[in-house]
Protein backbone atom coordinates (compact mmCIF):
# COMPACT_ATOMS: atom_id res chain seq x y z
CA UNK A 1 0.00 0.00 0.00
CA UNK A 2 1.47 3.33 -1.10
CA UNK A 3 0.44 6.32 1.00
CA UNK A 4 1.75 9.46 -0.66
CA UNK A 5 -1.45 11.54 -0.74
CA UNK A 6 -3.35 12.96 2.19
CA UNK A 7 -6.55 11.45 0.79
CA UNK A 8 -5.03 7.95 0.98
CA UNK A 9 -4.51 8.27 4.72
CA UNK A 10 -7.99 9.73 5.15
CA UNK A 11 -9.40 6.52 3.63
CA UNK A 12 -7.62 4.16 6.04
CA UNK A 13 -10.46 4.02 8.61
CA UNK A 14 -12.81 2.94 5.79
CA UNK A 15 -10.27 0.40 4.51
CA UNK A 16 -9.87 -1.24 7.92
CA UNK A 17 -13.42 -0.65 9.16
CA UNK A 18 -11.87 0.98 12.20
CA UNK A 19 -12.46 4.65 13.02
CA UNK A 20 -9.75 4.43 15.68
CA UNK A 21 -6.84 3.69 13.36
CA UNK A 22 -4.20 6.43 13.50
CA UNK A 23 -3.58 7.32 9.86
CA UNK A 24 -0.09 8.77 10.48
CA UNK A 25 1.12 6.05 12.87
CA UNK A 26 2.73 3.10 11.06
CA UNK A 27 2.35 0.83 14.11
CA UNK A 28 -1.37 1.55 14.23
CA UNK A 29 -1.66 0.90 10.49
CA UNK A 30 0.29 -2.36 10.74
CA UNK A 31 -1.85 -3.57 13.65
CA UNK A 32 -5.05 -2.80 11.73
CA UNK A 33 -3.73 -4.54 8.59
CA UNK A 34 -2.86 -7.67 10.58
CA UNK A 35 -6.54 -8.13 11.43
CA UNK A 36 -7.48 -8.61 7.75
CA UNK A 37 -6.50 -10.87 4.88
CA UNK A 38 -4.41 -9.37 2.09
CA UNK A 39 -7.06 -10.35 -0.45
CA UNK A 40 -9.77 -8.47 1.46
CA UNK A 41 -7.63 -5.36 1.87
CA UNK A 42 -6.69 -5.27 -1.81
CA UNK A 43 -10.30 -5.77 -2.90
CA UNK A 44 -11.64 -3.06 -0.58
CA UNK A 45 -8.69 -0.76 -1.19
CA UNK A 46 -9.17 -0.81 -4.94
CA UNK A 47 -12.86 0.00 -4.57
CA UNK A 48 -11.84 2.99 -2.44
CA UNK A 49 -9.26 4.14 -4.97
CA UNK A 50 -6.21 3.27 -2.87
CA UNK A 51 -2.94 2.13 -4.53
CA UNK A 52 -2.67 -1.39 -3.09
CA UNK A 53 -1.33 -4.77 -4.19
CA UNK A 54 -0.49 -8.18 -2.74
CA UNK A 55 2.77 -9.99 -3.25
CA UNK A 56 1.33 -13.11 -4.91
CA UNK A 57 -1.01 -11.56 -7.48
CA UNK A 58 -0.54 -11.53 -11.25
CA UNK A 59 -1.28 -8.69 -13.72
CA UNK A 60 -4.76 -8.89 -15.24
CA UNK A 61 -4.00 -6.85 -18.38
CA UNK A 62 -1.40 -6.92 -21.15
CA UNK A 63 1.60 -4.64 -20.76
CA UNK A 64 0.84 -2.86 -24.04
CA UNK A 65 -2.54 -2.88 -25.79
CA UNK A 66 -3.79 -1.08 -28.89
CA UNK A 67 -7.35 -0.17 -28.00
CA UNK A 68 -8.54 1.92 -30.97
CA UNK A 69 -7.20 2.44 -34.48
CA UNK A 70 -7.92 5.54 -36.52
CA UNK A 71 -7.05 7.28 -39.76
CA UNK A 72 -3.62 7.78 -41.32
CA UNK A 73 -1.92 11.15 -41.44
CA UNK A 74 0.81 12.00 -43.93
CA UNK A 75 3.29 14.42 -42.42
CA UNK A 76 5.64 16.75 -44.26
CA UNK A 77 9.39 16.32 -44.10
CA UNK A 78 10.77 18.32 -41.19
CA UNK A 79 7.47 18.34 -39.26
CA UNK A 80 8.13 18.71 -35.53
CA UNK A 81 5.65 16.56 -33.59
CA UNK A 82 3.52 18.26 -30.94
CA UNK A 83 2.98 16.33 -27.69
CA UNK A 84 0.28 17.26 -25.17
CA UNK A 85 1.27 15.80 -21.80
CA UNK A 86 -1.73 15.56 -19.46
CA UNK A 87 -0.02 13.05 -17.15
CA UNK A 88 1.43 13.54 -13.68
CA UNK A 89 3.99 12.22 -11.21
CA UNK A 90 6.61 10.07 -12.99
CA UNK A 91 5.81 7.43 -15.63
CA UNK A 92 3.78 9.60 -18.03
CA UNK A 93 5.96 12.71 -17.65
CA UNK A 94 9.03 10.52 -18.28
CA UNK A 95 7.49 9.47 -21.61
CA UNK A 96 7.09 13.16 -22.44
CA UNK A 97 10.67 13.87 -21.37
CA UNK A 98 12.08 11.13 -23.59
CA UNK A 99 10.01 12.38 -26.53
CA UNK A 100 11.33 15.90 -25.86
CA UNK A 101 14.86 14.49 -25.90
CA UNK A 102 13.98 12.94 -29.28
CA UNK A 103 13.21 16.42 -30.61
CA UNK A 104 9.45 16.73 -30.12
CA UNK A 105 7.65 19.85 -28.85
CA UNK A 106 6.09 18.90 -25.51
CA UNK A 107 3.38 20.88 -23.69
CA UNK A 108 2.67 19.95 -20.07
CA UNK A 109 -0.93 20.55 -18.95
CA UNK A 110 -1.89 20.86 -15.28
CA UNK A 111 -5.22 21.50 -13.63
CA UNK A 112 -5.76 24.72 -11.73
CA UNK A 113 -7.31 22.71 -8.88
CA UNK A 114 -4.77 19.87 -8.90
CA UNK A 115 -1.25 20.54 -10.06
CA UNK A 116 1.25 17.73 -10.49
CA UNK A 117 1.92 16.28 -7.03
CA UNK A 118 5.70 16.16 -7.40
CA UNK A 119 5.98 19.79 -8.49
CA UNK A 120 5.98 20.68 -4.79
CA UNK A 121 6.80 17.32 -3.16
CA UNK A 122 9.90 16.45 -5.24
CA UNK A 123 10.94 19.52 -7.23
CA UNK A 124 14.29 18.02 -8.30
CA UNK A 125 12.64 15.03 -9.97
CA UNK A 126 9.94 17.28 -11.39
CA UNK A 127 12.59 19.49 -12.97
CA UNK A 128 14.49 16.61 -14.56
CA UNK A 129 11.47 15.08 -16.30
CA UNK A 130 9.67 18.31 -17.17
CA UNK A 131 12.52 20.54 -18.28
CA UNK A 132 12.05 22.00 -21.73
CA UNK A 133 8.28 21.47 -21.76
CA UNK A 134 5.90 24.37 -22.26
CA UNK A 135 3.51 24.78 -19.31
CA UNK A 136 -0.26 25.24 -19.35
CA UNK A 137 -2.57 25.71 -16.38
CA UNK A 138 -6.18 24.91 -17.23
CA UNK A 139 -9.36 25.59 -15.31
CA UNK A 140 -11.38 22.48 -16.18
CA UNK A 141 -14.53 24.07 -14.79
CA UNK A 142 -14.27 26.73 -17.51
CA UNK A 143 -15.92 25.62 -20.77
CA UNK A 144 -13.91 28.07 -22.84
CA UNK A 145 -10.59 26.81 -21.53
CA UNK A 146 -11.61 23.18 -21.97
CA UNK A 147 -12.64 23.91 -25.57
CA UNK A 148 -9.27 25.56 -26.20
CA UNK A 149 -7.50 22.49 -24.81
CA UNK A 150 -9.54 20.17 -27.06
CA UNK A 151 -8.56 22.31 -30.06
CA UNK A 152 -4.91 21.94 -29.02
CA UNK A 153 -5.30 18.17 -28.74
CA UNK A 154 -6.79 18.03 -32.24
CA UNK A 155 -3.63 19.75 -33.54
CA UNK A 156 -1.35 17.40 -31.61
CA UNK A 157 0.54 14.34 -32.82
CA UNK A 158 0.73 12.67 -29.39
CA UNK A 159 -1.28 12.85 -26.16
CA UNK A 160 -0.09 11.32 -22.88
CA UNK A 161 -2.46 10.90 -19.95
CA UNK A 162 -2.59 8.89 -16.75
CA UNK A 163 -6.20 9.40 -15.62
CA UNK A 164 -8.79 6.81 -14.75
CA UNK A 165 -11.78 6.70 -17.14
CA UNK A 166 -14.12 8.54 -14.78
CA UNK A 167 -11.63 11.36 -14.35
CA UNK A 168 -11.32 11.85 -18.11
CA UNK A 169 -15.10 11.93 -18.45
CA UNK A 170 -15.35 14.52 -15.69
CA UNK A 171 -12.84 16.66 -17.59
CA UNK A 172 -14.99 16.37 -20.69
CA UNK A 173 -12.33 14.50 -22.66
CA UNK A 174 -13.37 11.53 -24.83
CA UNK A 175 -10.09 9.83 -25.74
CA UNK A 176 -11.49 7.30 -28.19
CA UNK A 177 -13.63 9.86 -30.03
CA UNK A 178 -10.60 12.14 -30.39
CA UNK A 179 -8.47 9.28 -31.73
CA UNK A 180 -11.14 8.26 -34.24
CA UNK A 181 -11.67 11.85 -35.34
CA UNK A 182 -8.04 13.04 -35.52
CA UNK A 183 -5.87 11.49 -38.21
CA UNK A 184 -2.49 10.30 -36.98
CA UNK A 185 -3.11 11.10 -33.29
CA UNK A 186 -1.23 8.73 -30.96
CA UNK A 187 -2.93 8.63 -27.56
CA UNK A 188 -1.03 6.95 -24.73
CA UNK A 189 -3.00 5.97 -21.61
CA UNK A 190 -0.64 5.18 -18.72
CA UNK A 191 -2.47 3.07 -16.12
CA UNK A 192 -1.65 1.11 -13.02
CA UNK A 193 -3.28 -2.14 -14.05
CA UNK A 194 -4.86 -1.75 -17.51
CA UNK A 195 -7.02 0.56 -19.56
CA UNK A 196 -10.08 -1.69 -19.93
CA UNK A 197 -12.69 -3.20 -17.66
CA UNK A 198 -12.61 -3.17 -13.87
CA UNK A 199 -8.82 -2.83 -13.73
CA UNK A 200 -9.01 0.57 -15.47
CA UNK A 201 -10.52 1.98 -12.26
CA UNK A 202 -7.77 0.66 -9.98
CA UNK A 203 -5.24 3.18 -8.72
CA UNK A 204 -1.59 2.21 -9.12
CA UNK A 205 1.69 3.91 -8.19
CA UNK A 206 5.25 2.74 -8.89
CA UNK A 207 5.87 0.81 -5.65
CA UNK A 208 2.61 -1.15 -5.47
CA UNK A 209 2.65 -1.81 -9.24
CA UNK A 210 6.08 -3.34 -8.79
CA UNK A 211 4.59 -5.66 -6.20
CA UNK A 212 1.59 -6.49 -8.41
CA UNK A 213 4.00 -7.18 -11.27
CA UNK A 214 5.71 -9.94 -9.32
CA UNK A 215 8.95 -8.37 -8.12
CA UNK A 216 8.26 -8.99 -4.44
CA UNK A 217 7.31 -12.59 -5.17
CA UNK A 218 10.47 -12.99 -7.26
CA UNK A 219 12.62 -11.57 -4.46
CA UNK A 220 11.06 -13.97 -1.95
CA UNK A 221 11.61 -16.92 -4.31
CA UNK A 222 15.25 -15.89 -4.75
CA UNK A 223 15.77 -15.82 -0.96
CA UNK A 224 15.67 -12.06 -0.45
CA UNK A 225 12.51 -11.93 1.66
CA UNK A 226 9.38 -9.80 1.32
CA UNK A 227 9.53 -6.11 0.44
CA UNK A 228 9.53 -3.48 -2.28
CA UNK A 229 12.06 -3.91 -5.10
CA UNK A 230 13.42 -0.66 -6.44
CA UNK A 231 12.11 2.79 -5.69
CA UNK A 232 8.82 3.13 -7.62
CA UNK A 233 10.43 0.81 -10.18
CA UNK A 234 7.29 0.58 -12.34
CA UNK A 235 7.57 4.26 -13.31
CA UNK A 236 10.90 4.31 -15.16
CA UNK A 237 10.18 0.95 -16.78
CA UNK A 238 6.79 2.18 -18.01
CA UNK A 239 8.21 5.52 -19.13
CA UNK A 240 10.80 3.81 -21.33
CA UNK A 241 8.28 1.34 -22.80
CA UNK A 242 5.76 4.13 -23.35
CA UNK A 243 8.24 6.27 -25.30
CA UNK A 244 9.18 3.27 -27.43
CA UNK A 245 5.54 2.53 -28.25
CA UNK A 246 4.75 6.16 -29.09
CA UNK A 247 7.73 6.49 -31.43
CA UNK A 248 6.78 3.28 -33.26
CA UNK A 249 3.13 4.34 -33.59
CA UNK A 250 4.03 7.85 -34.71
CA UNK A 251 6.30 6.37 -37.35
CA UNK A 252 3.55 4.39 -39.07
CA UNK A 253 1.22 7.41 -39.19
CA UNK A 254 -2.03 5.80 -38.04
CA UNK A 255 -4.06 7.20 -35.16
CA UNK A 256 -4.37 4.85 -32.23
CA UNK A 257 -4.98 4.67 -28.53
CA UNK A 258 -2.40 2.63 -26.65
CA UNK A 259 -3.00 1.37 -23.11
CA UNK A 260 -0.06 0.66 -20.81
CA UNK A 261 -0.36 -1.37 -17.60
CA UNK A 262 2.45 -0.49 -15.18
CA UNK A 263 2.11 -3.75 -13.24
CA UNK A 264 2.20 -5.79 -16.46
CA UNK A 265 5.21 -3.82 -17.75
CA UNK A 266 7.03 -4.87 -14.57
CA UNK A 267 6.04 -8.51 -15.13
CA UNK A 268 7.22 -8.30 -18.74
CA UNK A 269 10.59 -6.83 -17.73
CA UNK A 270 11.05 -9.50 -15.04
CA UNK A 271 10.28 -12.28 -17.52
CA UNK A 272 12.76 -10.85 -20.02
CA UNK A 273 15.51 -10.62 -17.40
CA UNK A 274 14.87 -14.16 -16.21
CA UNK A 275 15.01 -15.45 -19.76
CA UNK A 276 18.26 -13.57 -20.38
CA UNK A 277 20.13 -14.56 -17.19
CA UNK A 278 18.12 -16.15 -14.38
CA UNK A 279 21.08 -16.54 -12.03
CA UNK A 280 22.06 -12.91 -12.33
CA UNK A 281 18.60 -11.47 -11.71
CA UNK A 282 18.08 -13.81 -8.74
CA UNK A 283 21.41 -12.67 -7.26
CA UNK A 284 20.39 -9.02 -7.70
CA UNK A 285 17.03 -9.67 -6.01
CA UNK A 286 18.72 -11.39 -3.06
CA UNK A 287 21.17 -8.50 -2.72
CA UNK A 288 18.32 -6.00 -2.78
CA UNK A 289 16.41 -7.94 -0.13
CA UNK A 290 19.38 -8.13 2.21
CA UNK A 291 20.36 -4.46 1.79
CA UNK A 292 17.61 -3.10 4.06
CA UNK A 293 19.03 -0.25 6.11
CA UNK A 294 22.01 0.32 3.82
CA UNK A 295 22.37 3.62 1.96
CA UNK A 296 21.91 3.73 -1.79
CA UNK A 297 25.16 4.12 -3.76
CA UNK A 298 25.73 7.79 -4.51
CA UNK A 299 25.03 8.79 -8.10
CA UNK A 300 25.47 12.35 -9.29
CA UNK A 301 22.16 13.69 -10.66
CA UNK A 302 22.02 14.70 -14.30
CA UNK A 303 22.32 18.42 -14.91
CA UNK A 304 19.38 20.19 -16.50
CA UNK A 305 19.84 21.17 -20.14
CA UNK A 306 16.72 23.35 -20.43
CA UNK A 307 14.63 25.60 -18.24
CA UNK A 308 11.61 24.49 -16.22
CA UNK A 309 8.77 26.77 -17.21
CA UNK A 310 6.69 28.56 -14.59
CA UNK A 311 3.30 26.87 -14.29
CA UNK A 312 0.88 28.40 -16.78
CA UNK A 313 3.57 30.46 -18.50
CA UNK A 314 2.53 29.36 -21.99
CA UNK A 315 -1.27 29.62 -21.76
CA UNK A 316 -1.47 32.58 -24.12
CA UNK A 317 0.70 30.90 -26.75
CA UNK A 318 -1.15 27.58 -26.89
CA UNK A 319 -4.65 28.32 -25.62
CA UNK A 320 -5.09 32.02 -26.29
CA UNK A 321 -5.91 32.56 -22.60
CA UNK A 322 -4.10 33.85 -19.57
CA UNK A 323 -3.19 31.45 -16.79
CA UNK A 324 -5.80 31.50 -13.99
CA UNK A 325 -4.69 33.45 -10.92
Amino acid sequence: MTLIRDVDRELLPALFGDAGVKACDWRSIAAAAARHSARALVSTGRLLGLPVAQWNEHPVSPAVETMVLGRHRKRTIGHRPLVVDLSAIWAGPLVGHLLWQAGMEVVKVESRSRQDLIRADDPATFARINQGKASLLVDFSDDEEKAALIRLIRRADVVIESSRPRALQQLGIDAEALVRGTAGLVWLSVTGHGARGEAANWTGIGNDCGVAGGLTRAMAEAGGGIGYVGDAIADPLTGIIGAREVLAAYGDGFARRIGLSMSAVVAMALAEERAYDRQRIDAELRAWGTAVGSPFPHVEPRSLTAAVRTVGADNARYLGTEAPC
